[in-house]
């Protein structure tokens, strides 16, 4: 969910070939992640380390992502889930056990971010990077706004506005908004919450992944998106403003898991065990600009990352994020719900 979680993230699969030495490498590692969700300069020092060649190809959302594996799709080894989706997956039987809960350096990661109900003991999965999906807006246009009463008001003036195309995402904020848990499943209340977003689409000019140019170009006052705009804000600061809402906002964090079906699976357990490292933790954060559950790589951040509110926030704002859970066959009051947002648009 990223900066860059969803820069690329179309629902076109791109395949990048990023080894230096491809042409000697004799081994293989097939990576299947969220947009550009990770930093060139991590997989190319994997490569330059161990010479095993790395491939990368990207979906833009889980649904995405399970559809394809579901469909037999063949030669991944790793993937990149949201809790939530680990744990749909692990029940579906398509993850490997790993063991990267028991290897060397994973006191490196902080116990709070072992999230997924299915994975306790982290056998399976590797907690990789967390963040929170706010708002980021044209400061010429938007003002100083605070959150999402503030964005909805400018839609009611007649100022353009995006939603994420998240069923979840959008449908949670029309539940924060009316003071329920984004993992509601109680009808009357998932109701109330779309209920909320129909009322506010005023100047909603679309659903959409591909939001930050258009606030930078100024075709857009502001838009739903993830705390990786941090990046564009950093290129942009006399435009753009990213801000994590004063009533609440969802936060997601991935993982990354190997496939049961993996045709690399030692290859893929080297690179959890490579990523352990502070310093590659450290190195993805650079570029990425999110959380890492990799304490000890938080040392390495630069300061302007490490202090910036929006990407670690203090401890009151986080207890106000809330994070998506696996709701089963309860999501089909989601997927109910979000036809009718869509249609009311």
């Amino acid at each position: 969910m990223n900066p860059n979680r969803l820069s690329l993230a179309t629902a076109l699969v791109l395949t990048t070939s990023l080894a230096p030495l491809a042409g000697a490498a004799q081994e293989q590692l097939s990576l299947y992640n969220w947009g550009d969700y990770i930093n060139p300069a991590v997989l190319e020092k994997f490569t330059e380390e161990t010479g095993i060649e790395v491939t990368l190809d990207s979906y833009g959302s889980n649904e995405e992502m399970l559809a394809k594996i579901q469909a037999g799709a063949t030669g991944y080894d790793i993937v990149f889930p949201s809790v939530h989706m680990h744990d749909i997956m692990f029940q579906l039987g398509l993850l490997a056990k790993t063991d990267i809960g028991s290897a060397p350096g994973f006191e490196n990661i902080d116990p709070q971010f072992v999230r997924a109900a299915t994975d306790p003991n982290a056998e399976y999965c590797l907690p990789y990077a967390w963040g929170n999906v706010g708002i980021v807006y044209n400061k010429d246009l938007a003002g100083d706004i605070k959150g999402w009463e503030d964005f909805f008001a400018l839609g009611k003036e007649g100022k353009k506005i995006t939603l994420l195309d998240d069923l979840r995402e959008t449908i949670g904020i029309g539940l924060i908004m009316t003071g329920k848990s984004v993992n509601s499943t109680d009808p009357a209340e998932v109701e109330a919450a779309a209920d909320y977003v129909i009322s506010h689409l005023d100047g909603v000019t679309a659903f959409t992944y591909d939001s930050v140019p258009q606030v930078i170009s100024g075709d857009v006052a502001a838009a739903h998106w993830y705390v990786g705009a941090n990046l564009n804000v950093s290129e942009n600061p006399d435009t753009i403003g990213y801000i994590i809402p004063e009533e609440g906002a969802t936060m997601y964090q991935e993982d990354i898991c190997v496939l049961a079906s993996a045709p690399h699976k030692e290859n893929a357990v080297k690179f959890m065990e490579f990523y352990l490292r502070p310093e590659i933790a450290a190195l993805n954060v650079e570029q990425q600009m999110n959380g890492t559950p990799n304490v000890a790589a938080q040392e390495m951040i630069p300061d302007e990352i490490a202090s910036n509110e929006t990407i670690y926030p203090a401890q009151d704002v986080m207890d106000k994020l809330q994070i998506f859970e696996d709701l089963g066959r309860d999501l089909q009051l989601y997927n109910s719900e979000w036809t009718r947002i869509k249609t009311a648009q």
